[in-house]
């Protein structure tokens, strides 16, 4: 994406998003229609209508340290916005350096003398499990406070999100009890045997884009491997982490083993990378961000570091494809969440003999896309999350037309009040226009024309990212080339988002280092110790 100021440290999105279930129940929602500025129809469903008030109370926006909530150490709080309309709905306590030391500080005490990493991993688990039992409980106040904090779909946060983090939560939950070392057969008299021992105290920093489900990814692994951790929210989706942090402690977690900071980038999220008494941090946000992550770890104590950052996502769709279903489903894996998802399939890549139908389908299928509050029933995206994006979002189109790309619809803001954009495609992309090339995290969609697959192959894997792909193809071989040949972390073959606990996510190249969930994300919380002993005269080797 387009290079951040600093002061946005730690505070984009991810990457992921969205459960299993999502692919169906957002690709057929409402289809209703209205008009848009220039002519053309769109769906503006609620956008211009009252909107709902929320059905929740916000409880908690104090950090929450060693157990308890509590005031900055400044005193400062910063405003939280409803993205509907721009207006405040809560001040949260505004951390900064001095918060991240008391927070490490908790930690690190709950590390070194507190129960959590001498707890049996049984018990841990069942911590963890009752945890995801109050989730469950409370699920309808979490899914109400997502959508009013984010702005996504309140259908989407309900029935696939909230669902989706109490799986994560019974996932690692299982892992607790199962993470052991090895014997390992030693080249003369030793008995060898390998240790998983937590890393200590884990730092982690999640976006604002999925922030309940990004809580999930960081804090599930990290507390099943017993470690503790400070968790730093994005300054704009700061309320669901605390919301949950509080249930976390009502199912049994011990004082410091899980602190919550919310605050900028500058103070917070730097001070927490670059924090010599943090043993590990964890990120998921833009690739230029993650940059400065990676450096304050290796200028401070060498930390080690996993990336979870942009993406700029081919979706090729192959000349033998059915063009209806693939309309569908290359809509969806662009727009989901208002395209702000880090693995959108965000360079629509068609065959030449399917391109034209493909088009018109597509742009069709965006003017009935259903746009307004994501309260409402039937609406399938809801504002931007603020100004900053939602500029950025419209600085792109205006990019894309400038650039001599063809605007089939769309092309400007939703509405007077909030951050609603009109779904936007384009056609006739060319690879070297800025909305080929730069991750736009906002509902528009390029769609540019290939030949063959050697070809879609080469520019496919033309770019800086690597984080995912998508293929929609009838052939198996064909399949088969493209999964091997695209250089991303995860390959989508008739299908896109998709995710599951035990699905492994990261990146290729600058999309990340490391991966989340399944099996590998425990690798990121876990220290191997080697223990060698000698043996005099055993009986076998």
């Amino acid at each position: 994406m387009a290079a951040r100021r600093i002061s946005s440290l730690l505070t984009r999105s991810l990457s992921v998003s969205s459960s299993s279930v999502s692919t169906s129940l957002f690709s057929s929602l409402g289809k209703n229609s209205g008009r848009n500025g220039i002519g053309k129809r769109f769906s503006t469903a609620a956008a211009l209508e009252g909107l709902i008030v929320p059905p929740v109370q916000i409880a908690y926006t104090q950090n929450l340290i060693d157990g308890k909530f509590v005031d900055a150490a400044s005193g400062k709080t910063f405003p939280a916005y409803d993205p509907r309309t721009g207006d405040v709905i809560a001040n949260v306590a505004e951390g900064d350096a001095e918060d991240i030391d008391r927070a490490v500080a908790a930690a690190r005490k709950a590390f070194d003398e507190g129960p959590w990493p001498k707890m049996t991993p049984y018990e841990r688990s069942r911590i963890m499990l009752r945890f995801a039992d109050l989730v469950e409980k409370h699920s309808e106040e979490l899914a109400a406070l997502e959508t009013w904090n984010n702005g996504k779909p309140h259908e989407q946060a309900a029935k696939s999100e909230l669902p989706m983090f109490i799986r994560l939560f019974h996932y690692y939950a299982g892992w607790a009890d199962k993470i052991h070392g090895l014997t390992v057969p030693a080249d003369g008299p030793h008995h060898v045997q390998t240790l998983h021992e937590p890393i200590g105290v884990a730092g982690q920093i999640i976006p604002w884009n999925f922030p309940l489900l990004m809580f999930a990814w960081k804090v599930g692994p990290a507390l099943a491997c017993g470690n503790t951790i400070v968790l730093k929210t994005a300054e704009q989706t700061p309320l669901t982490a605390l919301y949950v942090a509080k249930l976390f402690h009502e199912a049994g977690l011990p004082p410091g083993v899980l602190n919550v900071v919310s605050g900028y980038g500058p103070t917070a999220g730097a001070a927490l990378a670059s924090h010599m008494d943090v043993d590990k941090v964890a990120f998921t946000g833009s690739t230029d961000t993650g940059k400065i992550v990676l450096e304050l770890a290796a200028k401070s104590n060498l930390k080690p570091v996993t990336l979870e950052l942009g993406g700029k996502s081919p979706f090729i769709i192959c000349e033998d494809a059915d063009v209806d279903k693939a309309v569908e489903l290359a809509h969806f894996a662009l727009f989901f969440n208002q395209g702000q998802c880090c693995c959108a399939g965000s360079r629509t890549f068609v065959h030449e003999r399917v391109y034209d139908e493909f088009v018109e389908k597509a742009k069709a299928r965006a003017l009935k896309r259903v746009v307004g509050d994501p309260f409402r029933k039937g609406v399938e995206q809801g504002p931007q999350i603020d100004t900053e994006q939602f500029e950025k979002v419209l600085r792109y189109i205006r990019a894309g037309i400038e650039s001599n790309a063809t605007l089939e619809c769309g092309g400007d803001r939703l509405g007077t009040k909030g951050y609603f954009v009109q779904p936007t495609v384009f056609s006739n992309v060319m690879d070297d226009m800025l909305i080929a090339k730069d991750e736009i995290f906002g509902p528009v969609q390029s769609i540019l024309k290939f030949k063959d697959i050697d070809e879609v192959i080469r520019r496919a894997n033309n770019t800086r990212y690597g984080l995912a792909a998508g293929v929609f193809t009838k052939s198996v071989e064909t399949a088969n080339t493209l999964t091997r040949a695209l250089r991303a972390g995860t390959v989508w073959v008739n299908c896109f988002d998709v995710f599951d606990a035990a699905i492994p996510f990261g990146g290729y190249k600058m999309s990340g280092i490391g991966r989340e969930k399944g099996i590998y994300s425990l690798h990121n919380y876990l220290q191997v110790k080697a223990v060698v002993t000698p043996l005099k005269n055993p009986a076998w080797l």
